[in-house]
């Protein structure tokens, strides 16, 4: 009976043992294994065993992207500005070995690199480029950090200024430099924008001008053409008057006197100005004649 339990304990840690041996690596991730010290393999994802006593997992590796963000830096720019910058750098790992083996402490690696490398890059620039320059200065840095991180088995996907804090003095500065900025530019919009409102209001005073001159000009060709039409109306009246009296009685001075001076009536003033038939126009004239024709022959009588 003590050998059954014996054996009992003696199979249930053997079966302890096997199953604390068997490992399911899960997606996106990668052991590294050791045999006696020394690497071995690098497990995948799946079912894996290894040998008790003799095998040992030296790492986990996430092989998912992951994101650093490191505390920001001082640094100098080329006109001796310093300021904070902080940066995110991106990164996955391709090869769990060189992870493993390849430095010790790969995100402080990282970070200094990033650091020194941030120094370097904002050292050749002033302040203002740095300020407008971060696509340039972000690939920069990721194309030095891929390529010192290529021996870790690290791939550097983007690298990222999150932040830029300049002095505060510097940052009063430039605050009072937008302002400017901003206030010049309203005067200039205010002032555009009243010298258009005045070209405006130039051009319409012009217009109403020229449009009341182009009526006044229009009413008095029509009066004109009113009071020429109204004369030559008229004349032609007296005329057709005058030339049915003398066919009517050719031989009576009196009636062609009379009728004379009618004519020469509606003749004279702005009915002078209106050509006339000539005949017209010489019997007109000769009223003065007649009128001492008749005297003289009322004498007579």
């Amino acid at each position: 009976m003590p050998g059954l339990i014996i054996l009992g304990i003696i199979v249930f840690i053997l079966l302890l043992v096997v199953v604390s041996n068997i490992k399911i690596v899960p997606q996106a991730h990668a052991y590294v294994v050791e045999r006696l010290g020394a690497y071995h393999a690098t497990w995948e994802t799946g079912l894996h065993v290894k040998i008790p006593f003799i095998d040992r997992i030296s790492k986990k590796v996430s092989l998912k992207e992951q994101v650093v963000d490191f505390p920001p830096q001082p640094v100098i720019t080329r006109d001796n500005v310093t300021m904070q910058i902080d940066t995110v750098v991106y990164f996955e790992i391709t090869d769990p070995k060189l992870y493993c083996y390849g430095v010790e402490r790969p995100l402080s690696a990282i970070e200094n690199l990033t650091a020194t490398t941030l120094r370097n890059i904002i050292g050749d620039l002033e302040l203002d480029n740095t300020l407008t320059s971060r696509d340039t200065i972000n690939d920069k840095i990721r194309i030095i950090l891929d390529e010192a991180t290529d021996a870790w088995g690290i791939k550097v996907l983007r690298v990222e200024l999150k932040n830029i804090l300049p002095p505060r003095e510097i940052q009063d500065a430039m605050e009072k430099q937008m302002k400017a900025e901003r206030e010049r530019r309203a005067k200039i919009l205010d002032a555009e924008g009243e010298k258009s409102s005045q070209i405006l209001v130039a051009e319409g005073l012009k217009e109403s001008a020229i449009l009341k001159a182009e009526a006044v000009k229009a009413q008095k060709i029509k009066e004109a053409e009113g009071e020429a039409e109204a004369i030559l109306r008229v004349q032609k009246a007296n005329a057709d008057a005058l030339r049915m009296l003398n066919e009517a009685a050719p031989t009576d001075r009196i009636i062609q006197l009379k009728s004379l001076e009618a004519f020469a009536k509606a003749a004279d003033g702005k009915a002078t100005k209106i050509i006339v038939p000539s005949d017209i126009q010489s019997l007109a004239g000769s009223v003065t004649a007649i009128k001492e024709l008749w005297k003289d022959d009322a004498t007579k009588a």
